[in-house]
């Protein structure tokens, strides 16, 4: 028992850095995707007012002048502090109906200006959009403290006026296709450092000793160099007055320069270059710890070549296959800089779209929901690998 608590004392240090400065950061961006902050603190009344409406009709008087007086305090605020409270509610707003950029601060200058008679006719006199239930749906669903707005919107799904969740609008589905260009370019990076991979993994585990470092040296020198720095090396080489289209029109192979830039091919070889390492180096390690008189054995009993490849020293390297695919896909998955680089806009992933919504339009909760959608698609994908190695070893028992 001594010693458990004196190994869970060594470890500790270690377990509460990585809690403080990983885990809890990013549960609180992920928290993000799901979080509402910017209605409930500017419309409290109209948003509590809004809670038992049902989605059918219009809601009640209530909900009317509710709004009325929280657009009041909320601009005086904003007069008087410079907040913008109004502005980062209707953002959030306009994201789920098209409008409210300017819906909500000139309803407020006018309701600020003075209004008479019944709320319900004073708003729909500012803007007949409040005649319609669309714009009360948006704040009762942008109410919080959660909601599920921005999971659903990169799954391109919505809710309407009354809960039910259906397509999004045709013009905004674009998430699922950005999704499945992700696992295409992964899945297609991931083939070719295959493709590549083994053969250089298996002329390393069977070359001669004295060649067999500077083989692996010249594999793991990428690791040496930035990655931004090769992303930059292939827009040099690549471009339309690169080094390739120079050396093609020197040899009078081309009548004029390519278009090796801005396209899937060329994200497609940076990509390779960078991530063959991860493919080769499991994949050498399965083969060197292979017992190479097996294949010898299979060899002696009248098999041919590729027969004691396919049936002894494929299957045997299964795991160190394995493993590579499982690190190039995952994180291939996660290519920022070198489509961004070297890719049109047909070729860019999710995580350019992270950044897109965190940096340029500060849109938090959208960066964290599309960072949740990626994290489940690893998830899954590590869940599958699970799975297929789990019924190998069943098999193999």
């Amino acid at each position: 028992m001594t010693r458990r608590w004196m190994a869970a004392a060594l470890v500790a240090p270690l377990l509460l850095f990585l809690l403080a400065v990983f885990v809890l950061p990013i549960g609180a961006f992920l928290l993000r995707g799901v979080e509402e902050r910017d209605v409930a603190p500017v419309l409290p009344r109209s948003t509590a007012a809004l809670a038992a409406w049902n989605g059918a009709g219009l809601p009640d008087e209530a909900a009317f002048a509710a709004l009325i007086e929280d657009l009041r305090e909320a601009r005086a605020r904003d007069q008087e502090s410079g907040a913008g409270s109004i502005a980062r509610a209707s953002a959030r707003l306009n994201a789920d109906w098209p409008g409210f950029r300017s819906l909500l601060p000139m309803t407020a200058r006018r309701v600020a200006a003075g209004t008479e008679g019944p709320a319900r006719e004073a708003l729909i006199g500012i803007s007949e959009d409040w005649g319609t239930p669309i714009p009360w749906a948006a704040i009762r669903r942008a109410g919080g403290p959660y909601s599920d707005f921005n999971l659903l919107a990169v799954l391109d799904l919505k809710r309407d006026a009354a809960g039910a969740i259906g397509a999004a609008p045709e013009q905004e589905r674009i998430f699922r296709a950005i999704l499945w260009r992700t696992l295409w370019i992964g899945a297609l990076a991931t083939l070719i450092c295959l493709a590549l991979g083994y053969p250089l993994a298996w002329l390393i585990a069977t070359a001669p000793p004295r060649l067999a470092p500077l083989l692996l040296g010249g594999v793991l020198l990428p690791f040496w160099t930035s990655l931004i720095v090769r992303t930059a090396a292939w827009t040099v080489l690549l471009q339309r007055e690169g080094v390739v289209n120079a050396a093609l029109a020197a040899l009078r192979l081309t009548e004029g320069p390519l278009p090796l830039l801005y396209n899937r091919g060329a994200v497609l070889l940076a990509m390779v270059h960078i991530l063959l390492p991860f493919m080769v180096l499991p994949i050498y390690a399965s083969l060197k710890a292979l017992d190479w008189r097996l294949p010898r054995a299979a060899l002696s009993l009248g098999a041919s070549p590729l027969r004691a490849f396919l049936r002894v020293s494929l299957p045997l390297s299964l795991p160190g296959v394995g493993a590579g695919c499982l690190l190039v896909f995952i994180q291939a998955l996660g290519f920022y800089v070198t489509p961004a680089l070297l890719g049109g806009a047909n070729d860019q992933m999710v995580p350019y779209f992270v950044a897109f919504y965190a940096s340029r339009t500060v849109n938090w909760g959208m960066a964290a929901a599309l960072s949740l959608l990626l994290l489940a698609a690893v998830a899954l994908v590590v869940a599958l690998y699970g799975r297929l190695v789990g019924f190998g070893k069943v098999r193999t028992a």
